[in-house]
């Protein structure tokens, strides 16, 4: 499944230089921190931001005036799919937040969308994939798989 894989490790060669990011079969999402000394980041902060990513089925990382949050916002909710956005420009964690996403994903602009653990783009990305009929399913593999882990 290419689902499995990082939408930014697919489209580009993505230099991860202080973290190595492992995507297993469940696209569950670990982040190594290597070099705490180096870089102004928090290992709480970098737990903090896996655990919103694995905890949660559609995460949008997002900033409150940016139009393109909005809009992949609005997109999830007229698909009546619950979210969580996390709203950088008003999380204490913000800038670390965005520092972390972008050796992550490749980029620093926002939206950073996640859907079952995996980065899926931006805005025009996620778009796109609903256009394609590919972004409900990968919602419902998360949704049946977090059913089905509660129901053990």
């Amino acid at each position: 499944c290419p689902w499995h894989v990082p939408f930014a490790l697919r489209t580009r060669k993505a230099v991860l230089s202080d973290f190595k990011l492992l995507c297993f079969l469940d696209c569950s999402i670990l982040l190594k921190y290597t070099d705490l000394k180096s870089k102004h980041t928090d290992l709480n902060v970098l737990l903090d931001l896996q655990k919103i990513i694995s905890d949660n089925c559609v995460v949008i990382f997002s900033k409150t005036t940016c139009f393109y949050c909005k809009m992949s916002k609005k997109l999830f909710e007229d698909m009546n799919v619950n979210y969580t956005a996390v709203e950088l420009d008003m999380n204490t964690n913000g800038s670390q937040f965005q520092d972390i996403l972008e050796q992550m994903t490749g980029g620093r602009t926002v939206p950073r969308v996640f859907v079952n653990g995996t980065f899926v783009g931006g805005a025009t990305d996620t778009q796109k994939l609903h256009e394609e009929g590919k972004l409900l399913p990968l919602v419902h593999q998360c949704q049946v798989k977090r059913k089905s882990s509660t129901a053990i």
